[in-house]
């Protein structure tokens, strides 16, 4: 085999460039076997180098079914590249084995992925190829044998990858179409209305206190009475409370209705939210 049949078999194993390629030949002295290999050295250095950069582009994949429904974000720096091939196919990959690992990233990254090769090995080979910063972002996976799962995809990029994607679990052991027309509605609620938490009393402490912070910075010069500010301050941690829960906000369809009331509507006794999660790439 000549060496430019070498530096072609090369390329095809490794998807590096011709130039680096034909360098590898040359100082494994014609082992293709060393060549990978010395590929694989220049990757990691490569990739090392490249993880200090900015990966705010990239997509959301959702994989599973209605009982187990997993979602996982991959970043990269581009959007370009968000729509590579080999970016998607890794990314599906990942996906399904995101579901099959209940989002436990240490286990992912461990795992072995089709070629026999370790998901981080993966990784680092395609920011190798590619050039650019990728990185495993949120993950989440939503399972519960009382409930059904319902999703919805924003802005898809390709099958079951999007720049935005939600899960919502219902509870009730109604299986109508109006509980299934609900499921979708509301996860594109979610989508729409980024909600914190289901309910104002699971808002996370440290948002509120960043709120009230902001709430008190803004009133502080505004020459207002103590009492009339603690009133003002109170109604405002209030009013964003109810904005950001789930239950409280204004239905999206029916703005003048709240999601709470979309639910007593349908007069449905059993029906709960269970838990819901919501990715965007970027945020």
């Amino acid at each position: 085999m000549s060496d430019i049949e070498k530096v072609k078999k090369l390329r095809e194993a490794t998807g590096a460039g011709f130039k680096d390629c034909n360098l590898a030949i040359k100082e494994s002295k014609g082992d293709l076997d060393k060549a990978v290999e010395i590929l694989r050295i220049k990757g990691i250095s490569k990739a090392s180098k490249k993880m200090s950069r900015d990966a705010k582009e990239g997509v959301v994949a959702i994989s599973g079914d209605d009982k187990k429904t997993s979602i996982i974000e991959v970043n990269c720096e581009t959007d370009f590249v968000a729509k590579n091939e080999s970016f998607i196919n890794f990314v599906k990959e990942l996906s399904e084995l995101n579901n099959e690992k209940n989002s436990n990233t240490d286990e992912l990254k461990n795992s072995k992925m089709k070629n026999g090769k370790s998901v981080s090995d993966n990784l680092i080979a395609l920011i190798a190829k590619i050039g650019e910063k990728i990185t495993i972002g949120k993950t989440k996976t939503i399972s519960n044998n009382s409930s059904t799962n319902y999703q919805y995809l924003h802005t898809v990029v390709k099958d079951n990858l999007a720049k935005l994607a939600v899960i919502v679990s219902l509870e009730t052991k109604d299986q109508s179409d109006i509980v299934k027309n609900f499921g979708k509605q509301l996860s594109m609620h979610i989508a729409a209305s980024n909600p914190l938490a289901l309910d104002s009393d699971l808002i996370d402490k440290a948002i509120l206190d960043k709120e009230q912070e902001l709430v008190n910075e803004e009133l502080k010069n505004s020459g207002k009475p103590v009492d009339i500010a603690k009133k003002i301050s109170l109604g405002k941690m209030n009013k964003f409370k109810e904005e950001n829960a789930l239950l409280t906000q204004a239905w999206v369809m029916e703005p003048k209705k709240k999601v709470k009331d979309i639910i007593k509507e349908l007069s449905i006794n059993d029906l709960k939210i269970k838990e819901f999660s919501r990715i965007k790439i970027g945020e």
